[in-house]
């Protein structure tokens, strides 16, 4: 099976939080989610903590400095980092 090299490239627009679950948009339109049981920093996280995050490597990947957590869309989609 071959992989497209856009979908290798996703990168993140946005993030919510719904329910138990972190939710990515990404730039093509996608959304992706994952339960925040996935992170225990993000899932014990106060709402404010949860709000003050970043967008790094051109939308790669979501760092939340007070938690000192990082998450890769790639890792969401489960393909290679």
């Amino acid at each position: 099976m071959l992989i497209s090299a856009d979908r290798l490239n996703a990168q993140a627009l946005n993030v919510e939080f719904v329910a138990a679950s972190i939710r990515l948009t990404l730039t093509d339109g996608r959304a992706i989610s994952a339960p925040l049981a996935w992170s225990p920093r993000l899932r014990d996280a106060s709402n404010a903590q949860r709000a003050n995050w970043r967008l790094i490597g051109q939308g790669e990947g979501v760092h939340w400095p007070d938690l000192d957590e990082d998450v890769s869309v790639n890792t969401l989609l489960g393909l290679p980092t």
